[in-house]
C-alpha cells in the first residue's frame, strides 16, 4: 500500500469542507467541493447536478435545529485525475421537541462511496452514494448555559 500523499490529504478535506458546509449551511463551501455534474443518492434519493444539490443546505435548515457531521476515516485510490473511496462518518440531526418535549437526536452511522475528479487542480466530488449503516435517536439536553442555548438560536433559521 502506498503511503499517504498530498492528494490523500486534499481529498480527506474535500469530505471535511463538505461536512462544515451541511453544518454552517454554507453553499460556498459545497460549491468548492462538488463537481458541476456531480450526483449525490442515498435511501430515496438521487439528486443531479452542483446547484439542485445545493438545495440540500436549504432542506437541512429547515429541517432540523442544527447538525453535526464528523469524518471518521477515508480509504481512497487514485488514477491520475480520477479518485474512488469510502468516507466513514456520523451525521447528527438535532429535531426540535414538539408540543412542550424536549429536542431529540437523529444519529446515522454513515459511509459515503465516492467517486473525485480534479479540475483545475482542486478535487471535487463527482458522485456520492450514501449508505446509512444504522441510526439512533435519544433525547438531547443543553448543558452549556444561557450562551450555547443563545448561540443556538442565533443558527436556528426562522
Amino acid at each position: 500500500m502506498a503511503p499517504p500523499s498530498d492528494d490523500h490529504a486534499a481529498l480527506r478535506r474535500t469530505a471535511e469542507i463538505y461536512a462544515r458546509g451541511a453544518d454552517r449551511r454554507c453553499k460556498d463551501d459545497w460549491r468548492a467541493v462538488l463537481a458541476e455534474d456531480v450526483v449525490i443518492a442515498g435511501p430515496g434519493f438521487t439528486i443531479e447536478g452542483q446547484e439542485a444539490n445545493l438545495g440540500s443546505i436549504d432542506f437541512l435548515a429547515l429541517s432540523y435545529r442544527a447538525t453535526r457531521h464528523i469524518v471518521h476515516a477515508q480509504w481512497v485510490e487514485i488514477t491520475g485525475d480520477r479518485a474512488r473511496g469510502e468516507t466513514v462518518g456520523t451525521a447528527e440531526h438535532r429535531i426540535a421537541g414538539a408540543d412542550g418535549t424536549g429536542d431529540r437526536l437523529l444519529c446515522w452511522a454513515i459511509r459515503y462511496q465516492d467517486e473525485w475528479r480534479r479540475d483545475d487542480g482542486a478535487w471535487r466530488f463527482t458522485r456520492r452514494d450514501l449508505i446509512v449503516d444504522w441510526e439512533e435517536v435519544r433525547p438531547v439536553h443543553d448543558v452549556g448555559g444561557p450562551v450555547a442555548a443563545a448561540h443556538m438560536e442565533k443558527e436556528t433559521p426562522q
